[in-house]
C-alpha cells in the first residue's frame, strides 16, 4: 500500500510509529496523557496536509477511542472504525488510500476486549442466533476467523479468543492484498493489537 519511501526508510518509520504507540499507551496507562495539545499554527499546518505516521483499523465501540488511548495528536494517526474492526471494499479502499496517498508505514489491526460485534458472530455460528438483516451483512465479515466451540474453556475465554482471531483475520486479508505485499518488501508493517477496557492496556500480538 505505501510505495514512495525508500525500503530503509519505511522499516525505520514503521518500528518508530509502533514505539510512539506503545509509548503513548503507556502514558495514557499512567494517567499521564498529553492529548490534547494544539495551537492555531499546528491547525494551520493541518489544514495544508496531513502525514500520520500509523494508520488504524479500529472498531467503532465507544470505549475504544484510539486518539486518546494512544495519547495522540491532531494529525498523528489515520483512523477507520467500523464495528468488528471488519474489512470491506470500502475499509481496503480507505487503506489503500493511507497507504498509497499519506504514505503511512505502519497500519494496526486493533480490537477489544467485549466486542459486541464477535460475540454476535460467535453466538450466530455456534447457536444460531438470528441477527437483523444489515448487522448479518456486517457478521458475516466477522464469521470466517472465528474458530469452532471450545468445550474446555468459559463463555469469557472463548470469546477472548474469538477476538483475537478475528484480528488476525483482518490483518490476513490485509496481507492477501498485492498492494500490501508490495509495501512489506519494501519495509511496511502491519500489527495486530487488543485493547483491554479494564486496565487501559493495549496488548500487542505476536
Amino acid at each position: 500500500m505505501t510505495a514512495h519511501l525508500e525500503p530503509g526508510a519505511l522499516k525505520e518509520a514503521a518500528e518508530s510509529g509502533l514505539r510512539k504507540l506503545k509509548q503513548g499507551n503507556a502514558r495514557f496507562v499512567r494517567g499521564e496523557a498529553r492529548f490534547p495539545t494544539v495551537c492555531k499554527e499546528t491547525l494551520a499546518s493541518l489544514a495544508k496536509q496531513q502525514k500520520p505516521y500509523a494508520t488504524i483499523l479500529g472498531c467503532s465501540d465507544s470505549r475504544v477511542p484510539p486518539e486518546l488511548i494512544f495519547d495522540a495528536n491532531f494529525g498523528e494517526l489515520f483512523i477507520v472504525r467500523v464495528a468488528g474492526n471488519v474489512t470491506s471494499p470500502e475499509i481496503m479502499g480507505s487503506l489503500q488510500y493511507a497507504g498509497a496517498h499519506l504514505q503511512t508505514p505502519l497500519f494496526l489491526v486493533l480490537g477489544h476486549q467485549g466486542c459486541g460485534a464477535v460475540k454476535a458472530a460467535l453466538q450466530h455460528k455456534l447457536d444460531g442466533v438470528a441477527l437483523r438483516s444489515r448487522i448479518q451483512l456486517l457478521i458475516n465479515n466477522i464469521l470466517p476467523g472465528l474458530p469452532h466451540r471450545n468445550t474446555s474453556g468459559s463463555p469469557e475465554e472463548e470469546l477472548e479468543r474469538a477476538i483475537e482471531l478475528n484480528v488476525r483475520w483482518s490483518m490476513r486479508q490485509i496481507r492477501e492484498t498485492p498492494e500490501w505485499r508490495n509495501a512489506a518488501k519494501l519495509g511496511g508493517k502491519l500489527q495486530g493489537a487488543v485493547f483491554e477496557i479494564g486496565t487501559g492496556r493495549v496488548r500487542f500480538l505476536q
